[in-house]
């Protein structure tokens, strides 16, 4: 419950007058809806500071440096072409597409979501030293993260093109739909998911680190329960929605439908991974404003 203090003048003027005349009323600057986004646009020059620190620092004393960017994609694509596509013989099925186009596909959006959610879920405690002792915008570190993060992608999206245009020359049933061009409104529905979903485990962890193992484990079984490794086609009807409800699985299927032609859409799926998006970034956004008040004595 908001509290508002007083002040009542003690000159000589009022003091046998008026003792219930204010000179100055003192009332909370922040309530729970305030986001305080006015903070962050404010303070921009330094989210795009934090931006380079986090690409710089990341590659900085590596042998290989921005070069892991395609060897992260390309390695992992080749795990599961070979576990799924060869010595499980495809039964997970791809919809008839490539194996290898066909997990690099999902790769490509799956590894922006779960690096950028990993990255802002350490927000608090990996930073505990600098918040403590400077004042800035809590939300520009996640945010900066997060944006970091879509050069990673970007990179890593410049690789699927190069290995899907191969594709789209020498294989017919790799082919372009109108779809391809969501691109933009996914990366961002995939940018602030993640978003909203660390900034929530971030507050949670500044009390309980065992939330930490358990983002970093749950991260894992949510792959294979998006349609990262199979199409959604091949999931039966009485299922499917347990497999819908995560915001993740339109946003897989609408990407490779957009690209490789083969995939499942439809704007109410869509409309409702939209809308979980953004209460999850609400809830997200409002709970970590909450936790940043007080979290140095937990951390």
């Amino acid at each position: 419950m908001q509290t508002t203090e007083v002040l009542k003048s003690t000159s000589p003027e009022t003091v046998g007058f008026d003792q219930e005349q204010w000179t100055e009323v003192i009332e909370p600057r922040t309530s729970l809806l305030d986001l305080r986004l006015g903070d962050v646009w404010r303070y921009r020059d330094l989210v795009m500071l934090f931006v380079r620190r986090d690409f710089v620092s990341n590659y900085k004393q590596t042998i290989l440096g921005p070069l892991w960017f395609f060897i992260q994609p390309l390695l992992t694509t080749a795990m599961f072409y070979i576990i799924f596509g060869r010595v499980a013989g495809g039964k997970l099925g791809t919809d008839g597409l490539p194996s290898f186009i066909f997990y690099l596909a999902g790769n490509t959006v799956w590894g922006y979501f779960s690096q950028s959610l990993t990255s802002v879920s350490t927000v608090f405690t990996a930073n505990s030293a600098m918040f403590s002792k400077v004042y800035f915008p809590r939300l520009t570190m996640p945010l900066s993260i997060v944006i970091s993060n879509l050069v990673r992608f970007g990179i890593q999206f410049g690789l699927f093109l190069v290995v899907w245009a191969y594709y789209l020359v020498t294989n017919p049933l790799v082919h372009p739909t109108i779809y391809a061009l969501l691109t933009p409104v996914l990366v961002v529905l995939m940018g602030l998911l993640s978003l909203g979903l660390g900034m929530i485990f971030s507050a949670l962890t500044t009390k309980y680190r065992d939330l930490a193992m358990l983002l970093t484990f749950g991260i894992q079984l949510a792959l294979y329960a998006t349609p990262i490794i199979y199409p959604l086609s091949t999931v039966s009807q009485k299922w499917r929605w347990l497999v819908l409800a995560n915001p993740m699985s339109t946003i897989a299927e609408v990407f490779r439908l957009g690209f490789l032609g083969r995939g499942t859409f439809s704007w109410m799926y869509l409309g409702y991974s939209t809308l979980a998006t953004l209460v999850i970034l609400l809830a997200g956004t409002i709970i970590f404003n909450r936790v940043e008040k007080s979290f140095t004595d937990t951390v």
